[in-house]
């Protein structure tokens, strides 16, 4: 078992930057993947970007690439997501997962998920 608590989210204007924290707790943080998904009001969770579990790989939505940056601290057992050039379009629910995998990028694939944390970004 693999508990997820999400942090950071917030209200911010266009332009603006967020860093989420993802710290997990319970099984070994370093053997899953992990992977930040979004869900807005009336549509399906997406997928926003994920991070292998040697922090080797990355993988990025195109709507957000170059513009967030997925890491995890080991030591701490926490992942980020740093968000910079935040747009309207990004407001949502953003949730943390983790998968017993080398990398993921579909839901199905997640095993565990924390309970999210709003962004919400006005223009």
């Amino acid at each position: 078992q693999v508990q997820l608590v999400e942090s950071g989210g917030g209200s911010v204007q266009a332009g603006g930057s967020l860093r989420l924290s993802c710290a997990a707790s319970g099984r070994t943080f370093t053997l899953y993947a992990v992977g930040w998904f979004r869900q807005a009001p009336g549509k399906e969770r997406e997928f926003v970007a994920a991070l292998s579990w040697s922090d080797i790989n990355t993988y990025y939505a195109d709507s957000v690439k170059g513009r967030f940056t997925i890491s995890r601290d080991n030591a701490k057992n926490t992942a980020y997501l740093q968000m910079n050039s935040l747009k309207p379009e990004d407001t949502a629910v953003y949730f943390c997962a983790v998968a017993r995998q080398w990398i993921a990028t579909s839901t199905y694939e997640y095993d565990y998920w924390g309970q999210g944390t709003q962004v919400t970004v006005s223009s």
